[in-house]
């Protein structure tokens, strides 16, 4: 596990900038965190990254919206399946050539990658947030050891 203290958006986004740059096809980042705690500003910042030109916004009455960068990446915020178990394809989309953002992640956790990398945002501030980063893989604990250097 690693923790990270974002004084700022601008700290929010260098880290999102800085991890989209080590990202592969069929990497999953979940993203856990109370509403306003930058879940949405951080996969902003990470689509910029992945050379997105659309504006990324949030899925939230779509479940998933799919866009085109030096990879192609899935943004999903799977709030509204709270009561469901429907099977909405998720295979497709982990293990596809893209990368997967999930808001929400908890929400839908049988049905995820095992390895991939778990991020928590916490709100201690107006500005300030604490990231959590919690590897599930081989891959990911390398990815977070590259991000801590």
């Amino acid at each position: 596990m690693y923790e990270i203290i974002m004084n700022s958006v601008g700290d929010t986004e260098h880290f999102a900038l800085r991890l989209a740059n080590l990202l592969e096809a069929q990497d999953t980042i979940t993203l856990e965190g109370d509403l306003g705690a930058g879940k949405t500003t951080f996969t902003k910042a990470l689509a910029k990254g992945l050379g997105v030109q659309r504006t990324v916004n949030s899925p939230t009455f779509t479940i998933v919206k799919q866009y085109e960068g030096r990879l192609p990446f899935n943004h999903l915020d799977v709030y509204r399946l709270a009561e469901s178990d429907e099977d909405l394809g998720w295979e497709e989309l982990f293990y596809g050539d893209a990368v997967s953002v999930v808001e929400w992640a908890h929400l839908i956790e049988q049905d995820l990658p095992q390895d991939r990398l778990a991020i928590e945002i916490y709100r201690i501030g107006e500005k300030e947030r604490r990231f959590v980063l919690i590897p599930r893989g081989k891959r990911y604990e390398a990815l977070c050891e590259e991000l801590m250097k």
